[in-house]
């Protein structure tokens, strides 16, 4: 059963008489569990669908609609599928106390996976999971693999029942399912030689396999350091050497580059990034790989249209992570634009220095640092540290934050999405 939430005057849902708190109980005779049932039984032009109104009447209409023409409902979240591992490394562990009971939810949803590009490890699914994947055609999914030695892998994610991961592609793979995949490197565990044998599996798996990325863990100041630690410098380069390598034989026997290594990989390194073609076609830029890369070619595909900001003084505030590659697009963005720019990075006051990343800044350190920049005509502030709620890692809403700052706010995703109109007056 799933629950309605809202129906969109007009719609076919609306003719029927549906309202907040209907029922969806089956279609052709089919139960209802989650959205991916809703969407792929649905996916006809006729159906049966049988409904329970919030008053206890039940009714089956008979549908027949042209596929263009949207039902017009909102549906309920489903229920997020719990984490089965406790991975020394769990971002949601190294929480401190007192945030939002969300952010204490250790998900790993393969559902998810398919319609955001959220990691999972798959080592819950069901048999009943594993069907619905198949029949419904959930490609790509993103996987965390993190390491193909079955031994090192349940290590990881300390998990001791954790299936072979490569068995578990292999029969999605078998039904025509595709998969991105990540490796989060932790120092002395899956790094080095497990490294190399773990993107040589994938690779050699086949073109099933899009791509692999590989990101150096991150934490906290309340993560497990007795457990975990962050890689070095020199780790990090060893890493590089061992991605690029691999990425140069994808290429050309592929010609893609298959294997990549996040921004920050490089940015710990010190060394510098590759270039936007290295990067196929940014699919894991949500992921940290290309970031850079990307928002280049952005506001360079955008340029012309980025006028009328002569004079103008925008502050671009970021974490310290970004700070040292930002200025590199900056640069194309001040000639684009004639506005003078001012990188802003804030230190992460709620999960530690050691946190760098710009979606994890809480809302509070951003009005601390901006609460008497009225030198600035506009402030750029990153899209993804507020959920779709408008509220901050540490709750403060975005209305709030701006009703409190003395210059006007916008959130950005890519520059060009916050400058193609021109400041208030």
């Amino acid at each position: 059963m799933i629950r309605v939430t809202a129906v969109e005057p007009g719609t076919i849902g609306a003719e029927l008489g549906l309202e907040p708190g209907s029922e969806l109980l089956s279609v052709n005779g089919r139960e209802l569990d989650d959205f991916l049932d809703w969407e792929y039984l649905t996916a006809e032009e006729s159906f049966i669908l049988h409904v329970r109104q919030p008053g206890g009447e039940e009714f089956e209409f008979d549908i027949e609609r042209p596929l263009e023409e949207p039902m017009g409902l909102g549906l309920e979240p489903p229920r997020i599928r719990r984490c089965a591992n406790r991975c020394d490394f769990c971002f949601v562990d190294g929480n401190p106390l007192g945030l939002r009971d969300a952010l204490y939810i250790r998900d790993d949803d393969y559902r998810l996976s398919f319609r955001y590009g959220n990691f999972a490890t798959l080592t819950n699914l069901k048999p009943w999971d594993v069907s619905r994947i198949i029949e419904y055609r959930l490609s790509p999914l993103y996987v965390s693999v993190h390491a193909t030695d079955p031994v090192v892998r349940r290590y990881l994610l300390r998990n001791p029942t954790a299936p072979e991961i490569i068995p578990q592609l292999r029969e999605f793979a078998r039904h025509g399912i595709e998969f991105h995949t990540q490796i989060v490197m932790s120092p002395g565990v899956n790094d080095g030689p497990v490294l190399e044998q773990t993107l040589r599996d994938l690779y050699e798996f086949g073109p099933q396999v899009l791509g692999c990325s590989v990101v150096p863990v991150g934490l906290t100041e309340y993560s497990k350091h007795k457990l975990v630690r962050e890689p070095t410098a020199s780790e990090c380069r060893d890493a590089i050497t061992i991605i690029e390598a691999c990425a140069a034989v994808a290429r050309r026997e592929r010609g893609v580059s298959w294997a990549f290594g996040a921004d920050e990989l490089y940015m710990r390194a010190g060394v510098e990034l590759p270039p936007a073609s290295v990067y196929d076609g940014f699919e894991q830029v949500e992921n940290g790989v290309g970031a850079v890369r990307w928002l280049q070619r952005q506001i360079a595909n955008e340029a012309e249209s980025l006028g009328g900001w002569r004079g103008k003084r925008v502050g671009v505030v970021t974490g310290t992570a970004m700070a040292p590659l930002l200025p590199q697009v900056i640069a194309p963005l001040t000639a684009a634009t004639g506005a003078e720019f001012e990188l802003i990075p804030v230190e992460n006051t709620l999960f530690g220095t050691t946190v760098t990343t710009a979606g994890l800044i809480p809302g509070s350190a951003m009005r601390d640092v901006l609460r008497l920049r009225t030198d600035l005509h506009l402030v750029l502030l990153p899209a993804e540290s507020v959920n779709d709620d408008g509220l901050f890692i540490d709750n403060l809403a975005i209305d709030d934050l701006i009703r409190s700052l003395p210059v006007e706010v916008r959130l950005s995703r890519d520059f060009v999405d916050a400058l193609s109109l021109e400041v208030s007056a």
